[in-house]
């Protein structure tokens, strides 16, 4: 019995994947398996190597801030920068049932009004409208669902400061001028328990 338990396990459970030496030091702050590390770091599995390469690179052209991050960055380059995207984007995340917008009419949370339709009235469109059904995220549009609150809170700030820039046309920056403290906190509670 014990046997055929251990390798019902071994089916479910994906083998972990040995860290590449160009992510060793990654992993101090996000984590072995890029969960992260509330506070150090955020979550790295469940973001696309694209999403990854490109926010090192914003890092090494200086268009993202962070004291910490900026250091790290800079002992990632040329093919390592691959290396390490790839690595994380490997990472398991929990599969979440999927919400597409416009699945419910009527949202009575005025956090998850945002996140699935957003308010036309101040030209904010939906969250899910470039960060996919469930907040999941795909390409160049990082994956908010399960992502660490103090970290999208940041996130948010940052952009609504204009200290993050990088994004096209610099969407971020204009939706997050157009939200409130108690919003940016709401939303960021809302899709770190998207689980």
């Amino acid at each position: 019995m014990l046997t055929v338990m251990t390798a019902k396990a071994a089916e479910t459970t994906p083998p972990q994947l040995p860290v590449p030496a160009a992510a060793q030091l990654c992993t101090s702050c996000h984590g072995a398996q890029g969960q992260g590390i509330d506070i150090i770091g955020p979550r790295l599995a469940g973001l696309s190597a694209d999403y990854i390469s490109n926010q090192l690179a914003l890092f090494h052209a200086g268009k993202r801030q962070n004291p910490t991050m900026l250091a790290m960055a800079a002992t990632v380059q040329g093919d390592n920068i691959a290396v390490v995207a790839q690595y994380f984007s490997q990472q398991p995340v929990a599969d979440i049932p999927l919400q597409f917008r416009g699945d419910k009419v009527g949202i009575s949370d005025p956090f998850e009004t945002l996140a699935f339709q957003g308010d036309w009235s101040r030209t904010i469109p939906a969250c899910v409208s470039c960060h996919g059904p469930s907040a999941v995220g795909g390409g160049q549009f990082p994956r908010l669902a399960g992502q660490q609150a103090s970290y999208l809170k940041t996130q948010l700030l940052a952009w609504q400061e204009g200290s993050r820039t990088g994004d096209a046309d610099n969407m971020m920056g204009n939706i997050a001028l157009k939200l409130t403290a108690a919003e940016i906190d709401g939303l960021s509670q809302f899709f770190a328990n998207i689980k």
